[in-house]
């Protein structure tokens, strides 16, 4: 357990949330892929980055992104012995409010402080969760708590190693989430009341650190999760298992699936690599058949997404890399000119964050035929932590966390 972990910040758009163009209200955006419909961004960086907008600090220890509805931007952070969900003004980042969301402290060896997970909005109410499995509902205009939730104690849970890190999925009028554990690994919450609708009792895998993707496959709403043990599918309706593929993963199971077509890709780290299985339905049977499994992609916690019929994202060992969905063939792989990190897509470019002591953020062209980029900067204020929370593309503006600190950049072309 040497190697550390995880980014913990890790850690069906209508049908999520009902979210404008210039909201990012959910772990990984509207659709949990890393993508942004936002148009008209810039397409070259001048020299040093896009300009700085605003920045803002006191936001707390952690590793939680941000999520963004309306006029208002969500986060959380460990301050002194409790941790807290902020909600800060979207022209400036000054704050709002405040809202206590559990225990503070650091989880796992090494350890690591403060939330991981990225809190999720519907534009009404606010779910936000800390490393200990602590959940609360709050009201977005004011902060005032509706309802809280403890994992373990509600839900038979068992905190992984490295803490909680799965952000919350709004889905309508549920809220899901993944516990782990016995009494049955995925729930599934009334958004409102926080009553428990079902626990997938039939499911019962250990939580590690994926947060869940929810599709439509067979003409079956389901919710897709990745675990130590397997890859699975589970019914958005009552919980039931539909499908279950065995996968197993190493030390720490991170990267949120993808789906397309029929098609499950995952990928984890400490030499995981990455699978894709074919789903299929007959007469309401499910079956999940592997196509493919290698170490094209073995990404630790920084995030796949796919682009047309190519999967992006950093391979350790191997560096950033271009795969193709469907064969699992490398198209491209460059570990020279940026290191591990995460990423976020908008309008043609990706947006790659480097981890390590300088943040580097680097504007590259989401093209098959090579690495090429468009310019990149050096992240300033920068904490003595890893820059682990995955950037966030929306409003013509870029936004990057690092502990306390949030910085806003402007994007739009001119």
């Amino acid at each position: 357990m040497k190697h550390t972990f995880v980014c913990l910040a890790l850690v069906a758009f209508s049908n999520l949330v009902s979210a404008g163009s210039g909201d990012w209200p959910q772990w990984r955006g509207p659709k949990h892929d890393g993508i942004s419909t936002e148009t008209g961004l810039l397409k070259d960086w001048p020299q040093g980055g896009p300009k700085l907008a605003w920045k803002v600090k006191d936001l707390g220890e952690g590793y939680a992104s941000v999520a963004i509805f309306g006029n208002r931007i969500y986060t959380s952070g460990d301050k002194g012995a409790e941790s807290f969900v902020e909600a800060l003004n979207l022209d400036d980042g000054k704050a709002v409010w405040s809202a206590k969301l559990g225990k503070s402290g650091a989880v796992g060896q090494p350890q690591f402080e403060g939330p991981r997970a990225t809190p999720s909005t519907d534009g009404e109410l606010v779910f936000a969760v800390n490393q200990w499995g602590d959940m609360v509902c709050l009201k977005a205009g004011s902060g005032q708590e509706v309802w809280h939730k403890d994992y373990t104690k509600d839900f038979g849970g068992g905190v992984p190693f490295w803490g909680y890190a799965e952000s919350p999925l709004i889905d309508g009028d549920k809220v899901v989430i993944t516990p782990g554990g016995s009494r049955g690994a995925v729930v599934a919450l009334n958004k409102t009341t926080g009553v428990v609708l079902w626990q997938s009792k039939d499911f019962t895998d250990a939580a590690h650190y994926s947060s869940l993707l929810v599709e439509e496959i067979g003409g079956v709403r389901q919710y897709i999760q990745l675990t130590p043990a397997s890859v699975a599918g589970i019914a958005a309706a009552d919980g039931k298992l539909l499908w279950k593929a065995p996968r197993k993963g190493q030390v720490a199971v991170i990267p949120t699936p993808i789906y397309d077509d029929g098609f499950v890709y995952v990928t984890s780290g400490y030499g995981a690599g990455c699978n894709l299985f074919k789903v299929t339905a007959d007469s309401g049977k499910f079956a999940a058949e592997q196509v493919y499994a290698n170490k094209v992609m073995v990404n630790h916690h920084g995030g796949v997404i796919k682009v047309g019929d190519y999967v992006y994202g950093y391979s350790d060992g191997k560096g950033w890399t271009c795969q193709d969905f469907k064969s699992g063939e490398a198209k491209w792989q460059d570990k020279e000119k940026l290191g591990k990190g995460s990423l976020a897509y908008a309008d043609g470019r990706f947006y790659l964050r480097q981890e390590d002591k300088k943040g580097t953020v680097a504007l590259i062209e989401a093209s098959p035929e090579g690495y090429r980029e468009h310019g990149r900067f050096d992240q300033p204020d920068r904490s003595d932590k890893n820059s682990w929370p995955h950037p966030v593309i929306a409003g013509g503006k870029l936004y990057l966390r690092d502990q306390d600190v949030l910085l806003c950049y402007d994007i739009k072309g001119q």
